[in-house]
């Protein structure tokens, strides 16, 4: 389990970049980034069956399992885009940051799943953490006109939550299959994006060099180390711990000057990593074994 649950927060590493790729991705609208990103992700799986056999599996994909994968990554991407448009950012992004709160509470109805009041607690800290970020200096205002996009939001992270929670309910399904959810979500995203926005390109070849990044690694190689590690790690620990993402991404944006360090970040920051260490504490303060007695 120890091996899985590493894997699976090796995924933040590619998250973490996304907001700052996004932002090197210029005026790209975000089906049609969706759709292209999406489609090298699902290359990166094909190359990988293709390099490694033994990531390729055979296996008989249950009708449940296309449907909670493809409305998992889809359908949470459809509607975080839907409540960008329909509310403001930052109350946008605090509210579809319920997910990995979502996830903690939730493992307590999976099979063989003890939640403890660390895991509550540490995921609680990690959302304050997380409030701090997004809000920044401006404070939060929840308005009853961005009520759809509040909406959108909420529905993005229990869609988010529930497909990683009911991945869990398919263990026997093999990780390879997510390269065919990236691919039926490419062809929604493209599609979704000839319906409702206009064409634009990469315009250099920095952006064009973001978008392919994006598609390796956050919209890409993420999603595999993703669904391996709440299959087979502590999706308690994976659930709390993902709340670093948002403050990589903030560190990453200040290293690259896009964003300045602040006493709020500070405090984030010490919430955040704190409550992850205190959903860990089972890990953390795990009794070792006694040596046995010698025998007299």
């Amino acid at each position: 389990m120890i091996r899985a649950t590493l894997i699976g927060l090796s995924t933040f590493a590619m998250w973490a970049p996304l907001a700052m790729l996004t932002a090197l991705s210029g005026s790209v609208p975000p089906f049609q980034l969706s759709a292209i990103a999406f489609a090298i992700g699902t290359a990166v799986g094909i190359l990988a069956q293709i390099m490694f056999p033994s990531f390729r599996q055979n296996t008989r994909i249950p009708p449940m399992a296309w449907l909670v994968g493809i409305a998992g990554l889809f359908g949470y991407h459809f509607l975080y885009f839907t409540a960008l448009k329909n509310a403001p950012a930052v109350e946008a992004n605090l509210i579809s940051y319920l997910w990995p709160l979502l996830i903690v509470l939730g493992s307590a109805l999976m099979p063989g799943e003890r939640l403890g009041w660390h895991h509550i607690a540490g995921a609680a800290a990690g959302l304050c953490g997380t409030a701090l970020i997004v809000a920044k200096d401006g404070g939060l205002a929840f308005e009853s006109r961005y009520a759809l996009g509040y909406a959108a939001a909420a529905t993005a992270a229990l869609f988010w939550s529930s497909y990683s929670l009911l991945s869990r309910r398919f263990g026997e399904v093999p990780t390879s299959t997510v390269t065919w959810f990236c691919g039926a979500t490419a062809i929604l995203s493209a599609v979704c994006h000839i319906l409702l926005e206009e064409t634009v390109w990469p315009a250099t070849t920095g952006e064009w060099t973001a978008v392919v990044l994006m598609g390796v690694f956050p919209l890409g190689a993420a999603f595999f180390t993703w669904d391996y590690g709440v299959k087979h790690g502590n999706i308690q620990l994976i659930g709390t711990a993902s709340y670093i993402i948002p403050m990589l991404s903030t560190l990453l944006l200040i290293a690259a000057g896009r964003a300045e360090p602040t006493l709020n970040l500070l405090i984030a920051c010490l919430l955040i990593t704190g409550g992850a260490a205190l959903a860990a504490k089972n890990i953390i303060l795990r009794p070792r074994a006694k040596a046995p007695t010698p025998a007299e």
